[in-house]
């Protein structure tokens, strides 16, 4: 366990600490009044109000479109279902500049919706909405559709032979029991919506700021410390209440109901009801998740002769020092070895969590581990710069720092995949190979390891694809003579003309691809389809 404390308390924990107090701090003493005076500024509570409320807005609009999918998932059995639980997860894996992106194809300026009714929405927060549910909506199908499929459907069908009509039997039988589930997949979508980054930094312009988008700016165009450090702190505080309340009702979940088989409660459609709902299932993937995807891949090939394509393989000596294609393998770099990293941290850590003698303060930094998804990466980023600064750990003009802030965001996707494995494994196996002389590195080379390879392959799959769309950190960073994806993608977008546009289009293009290979790859791998990640 020394190691993975090591590595948050070094990596994570001293690059916030040391922002934090760079802005807090003057002439070695703390100005604590800057609190208020931070916050009761008029455009601060504004940034405060919208990031609140958009990240509200968000998770209900995701709830209201994603549940009766959920309902499909657990509940019906049509052909392609496998390959149409891919696509609904693809847009979970991509990474959040893709999705601004895709959405700026679709209606932004010379977007679809522009070229066909004339109709603009990327100067309204309806496309931050619909981004975040586009974003979101794997989540709740898989969360809640996951928790729908072990539910006995004989409970409700118990009511309705009593008397109760569909939608009370529904009510009063089935939302009861999933409510733990709708509310872990609520705080998750709120969650990754209230730190929202690359969608409000692409759709929102200068009129929109989550509390994430203004610690960037602050941080990099206004360069007041104070106000980004104070800000880090309420987004600190918030997130760590939000994953508060998400343990809570992880375990009220995990011991509150009795589950059945999900293999056998799928069913065929029947009746015209179902058979519509399935439709409107479909139709909502279809123009919700797919039509931004396909939308972007038709931007990307307007010009002719794969134009934009071939484009990226020159340098303009303006927006970046090397051919915009080298992005991809130095993304593909910095992937690997952010998932080398996040594998040992994070199985060592799984590992020492799966104790049965696991403590309060196990469990204790089994939520500490999640911090890294809802702190402002922005902030963990421009930390390194300001605390990775002197021997030994100067590591400011090294490559290895883009990995290591990489496997931070890598890091807890390992352990929550490894860690309900290997609280599944027997102990008196491992007893048992400890009582033949085996040492600890041998019982787990030859027990653990064996049970636990192809949930190790999907955490890797995981690791690498959230490593390969990290943005908020490594903006600060990748070194302009190599880029990541998501950094080359952002910088086109932020120069004017049609071929920076389109290049930046060809990118999201190339980088959504690997993505959604990563993520087939690991539907194959899984073998547990009752839907939850």
């Amino acid at each position: 366990m020394a190691l993975p404390v090591a590595f948050f308390a070094l990596f994570f924990a001293w690059p916030v600490a040391a922002i934090t107090a760079r802005g807090l701090k003057a002439g070695g003493t703390w100005h604590l009044g800057r609190f208020a005076e931070v916050l009761g500024r008029s455009d601060i509570r504004h940034v405060l109000w919208f990031t609140t409320w958009q990240a509200l807005a968000s998770t209900a609009l995701t709830l209201l479109i994603a549940l009766p999918a959920a309902w499909v998932f657990a509940r019906l059995e049509f052909p392609g279902q496998q390959a149409l639980r891919a696509v609904v997860t693809v847009p979970f894996v991509l990474p959040t500049v893709v999705v601004g992106t895709a959405f700026l194809a679709l209606v932004g300026h010379g977007g679809l919706l522009d070229e066909l009714w004339g109709v603009r929405l990327d100067t309204t927060v309806w496309a931050i909405l619909l981004a975040h549910v586009f974003f979101n909506y794997a989540v709740v199908v898989r969360t809640v559709g996951g928790l729908w499929g072990q539910l006995d459907p004989r409970q409700e069908e118990a009511a309705r032979m009593l008397g109760a009509s569909p939608l009370r039997a529904w009510r009063q039988v089935t939302l009861p029991a999933l409510a733990p589930a709708v509310a872990a997949a609520a705080l998750m979508v709120f969650l990754f919506t209230f730190t929202s980054f690359g969608v409000v930094q692409i759709l929102g312009g200068p009129t929109f700021s989550t509390l994430e988008v203004e610690i960037y700016r602050q941080t990099s165009e206004v360069f007041d410390l104070t106000t980004a450090a104070v800000l880090t702190l309420v987004q600190f505080a918030a997130v760590g209440a939000i994953l508060a309340v998400h343990a809570w009702t992880v375990r009220r979940r995990e011991t509150a109901l009795r589950l059945v088989d999900a293999s056998g409660t799928a069913r065929r459609p029947r009746g015209a009801g179902q058979w519509a709902l399935l439709g409107g299932v479909l139709a909502t993937v279809a123009v919700l998740l797919v039509l931004p995807l396909g939308v972007l891949v038709r931007r990307s090939l307007d010009a002719p002769g794969l134009g934009y394509y071939r484009a990226l393989t020159d340098a303009d000596g303006g927006t970046f020092l090397v051919a915009p294609l080298h992005a991809v393998w130095t993304s593909l770099e910095y992937a690997v070895a952010a998932t080398g990293i996040a594998l040992v941290v994070g199985a060592l850590a799984a590992a020492a969590l799966a104790r049965r003698d696991a403590g309060r303060l196990m469990r204790g930094f089994d939520a500490l581990l999640m911090l890294p998804l809802g702190v402002s990466a922005v902030t963990v980023g421009f930390g390194f710069l300001i605390a990775l600064d002197e021997p030994p750990l100067d590591l400011r003009q090294s490559w290895f720092l883009v990995p290591l802030a990489q496997a931070l965001v890598g890091a807890p996707f390992v352990v929550r995949t490894m860690l309900p494995v290997l609280r599944a494994v027997d102990t008196r196996l491992r007893e048992a190979a400890a009582v033949l002389g085996a040492s600890p590195w041998r019982v787990w080379r030859e027990v653990d390891l064996p049970l636990v390879r192809r949930a190790l392959l999907i955490a890797a799959g995981f690791a690498f694809a959230v490593s390969l769309g990290e943005f908020g950190a490594t903006v600060f960073i990748a070194r302009p003579d190599n880029p990541t994806l998501p950094v080359a993608v952002a910088r086109l977008l932020s120069r004017p003309g049609e071929l920076n546009y389109g290049q930046a289009m060809a990118l999201s293009t190339i980088l959504m691809v690997v993505c959604a290979a990563a993520l087939l790859l690991l539907e194959r791998l899984r073998t547990d389809r009752t839907g939850e990640f």
